[in-house]
């Protein structure tokens, strides 16, 4: 249907955000209630045996198996109403955005969105009217962004009810993509499938499409959510059979300790899920080996023209997650500031494992072995996005900054951009060794930030030569301890400015930085 000028500017994007969040909520008591129905048929398993048994328990199983399909469709329902909110909440950005130009020129914009001189102010002038067009547009731009918002998620919700009447699920044929498989080649088996199928597989095989890039965001968040129970299970486990070992030595006290970080961090990460707030965020991946892995998306990126995977750096895991997913935040908040309307996204990539001491981050190995799974992430996010392609911008910092630079080294990134922040070199010695086009290779690195220090023994007696020598006007581009230093001119990228903020402040809010990430990931 289409939206009117009154309609939009009373909308209330949180509204659905909210009414999303609450069928979401649902999904609790229906796991509930479906462990109840198994163990109720474990105990009549035990004590009732014949014809009339057997058909009970099938009763049980068969309704068992309905509460497990409807969980996925819950979270579909909250997934359609966020995106439905967040495209509404675009689409009054517009708006305003466009009004407050008409009151700064002296027009007038009724409640029909017509715009006209103010009398009362100054008379019509050519220039007038080319702003009142401008404004115009701007409008029914707005308007109609959120009318296709409107009919989207309408005709998505009717789909969805259709097939709750009709067949709501259904096995897929033999074959699943095999451990090798590029994500092109997955996101084409999945679409070879029908919706029914594609809601058995998220029910029945929630670890298979959870993990598979070129699943699109949507379904791998609904089967993601699904195994959060399991993962805290895991979690649990461990610290039982640690807390059974007595004695227990400092191996037995370090690994308690990593496991009750894992589940705190999980636990946040759990309660950042079930929030109504905005951006929605998409649980793209997740694992507890370790100290814990986790990929999530603040908006859907496969829906979105501006998309940001942000790697974090040394000593990060599944317990940092909800404290580096802010960052991303902070970046995607800025750029909803920088350029109102713009429709973005910001993943956290945390899917390797990240150095835990300074003699471990001294070496490159825990880069090299992640650079793989960063390439098949950018190219799943490739193979899933929808209509045009997006931008696609990679920020590394710290350690992360060479995860990044060593990927794209090794084996290509699906990227437009990449950024640095905080690096202490990205494995090349120059820009063009990063696979990129010319000019979109971005660094920063604050002058009081201590990553600078970190420098090869070489590197220090060489720079002190070339301090003593009267003859050396400027010594090389400055070598760092994974090559040199990005945000050196020599190193061939380009740079914005940070302030004094040490090396984890470049998303400060006053800080320049932040500015310069979000003007990056804008393509600005």
């Amino acid at each position: 249907m289409a939206v009117g000028y009154r309609q939009l500017w009373a909308a209330d994007p949180g509204g659905w955000r909210t009414a999303g969040a609450a069928w979401r909520g649902l999904t609790d008591p229906v796991g509930r209630r479906a462990g109840e129905l198994s163990a109720d048929a474990a105990a009549l398993r035990a004590d009732w045996t014949g014809g009339a048994a057997r058909a009970a328990d099938a009763r049980l199983t068969a309704l068992r198996a309905e509460l497990t399909t409807v969980s996925p469709a819950l979270v579909e329902v909250d997934q359609v109403l966020a995106e439905f909110a967040g495209r509404l909440g675009a689409a009054k950005a517009r708006l305003a955005a466009a009004v407050t130009r008409a009151e700064g020129a002296g027009l007038l914009v009724d409640r029909q969105g017509r715009v006209s001189a103010d009398p009362a102010r100054a008379p019509a002038t050519p220039a007038s009217g080319q702003v009142a067009a401008g404004v115009g547009a701007a409008i029914r731009e707005a308007l109609e962004l959120a009318g296709s918002a409107d009919r989207e998620a309408a005709g998505r919700l009717d789909a969805l009810a259709a097939a709750a009447r009709s067949t709501w699920v259904a096995p897929p044929p033999p074959g699943r993509p095999s451990p090798g498989a590029s994500p092109a080649a997955v996101r084409a088996w999945w679409a070879g499938l029908t919706p029914a199928q594609r809601r058995w597989l998220v029910a029945h095989e929630p670890g298979l499409v959870g993990r598979l890039d070129g699943v699109p965001a949507d379904a791998r968040d609904q089967a993601n959510r699904l195994l959060l129970g399991a993962r805290r299970e895991e979690l649990l486990a461990a610290r039982r059979a640690l807390l059974a070992r007595v004695p227990r030595g400092p191996a037995e006290l370090a690994g308690l300790l990593r496991v009750e970080t894992a589940l705190a961090g999980l636990d946040a990460l759990a309660g950042r899920l079930a929030a109504g707030e905005a951006p929605r965020a998409y649980l793209l991946g997740l694992g507890t080996a370790g100290e814990g892995r986790a990929v999530v998306a603040l908006g859907n990126p496969d829906r979105s023209a501006r998309v940001l995977t942000y790697v974090p750096g040394m000593t990060s895991g599944l317990g940092d997650a909800t404290g580096e997913l802010g960052r991303a935040a902070r970046v995607l908040s800025r750029c909803a500031a920088l350029a109102p309307g713009e429709e973005a996204a910001a993943v956290l990539w945390l899917d390797y494992d990240a150095p835990d001491f300074l003699h471990e981050a001294a070496w490159p190995g825990q880069a090299r072995d992640a650079g793989p799974a960063l390439h098949r992430f950018q190219e799943g996010l490739r193979a899933t996005h929808e209509g045009p392609p997006g931008r696609q911008t990679v920020l590394g910092h710290s350690y992360g900054s060479l995860v990044v630079g060593t990927a794209a080294r090794d084996h290509g990134l699906a990227a437009d951009a990449l950024v640095f922040v905080g690096s202490p070199g990205v494995g090349v010695a120059h820009a063009a060794e990063l696979r990129l086009p010319p000019g979109q290779v971005w660094a920063s690195t604050a002058s009081d930030d201590v990553i600078r220090l970190a420098r090869p023994p070489d590197e220090l007696a060489r720079q002190a030569l070339y301090a003593a020598s009267p003859l050396t006007v400027a010594g090389p581009a400055r070598e760092l301890w994974f090559g040199h230093d990005p945000s050196h001119p020599a190193f061939g990228g380009r740079t914005f400015p940070s302030g004094r903020h040490g090396h984890t402040g470049y998303w400060a809010p006053d800080n320049p930085a932040l500015d310069g990430m979000a003007r990056v990931v804008l393509g600005r």
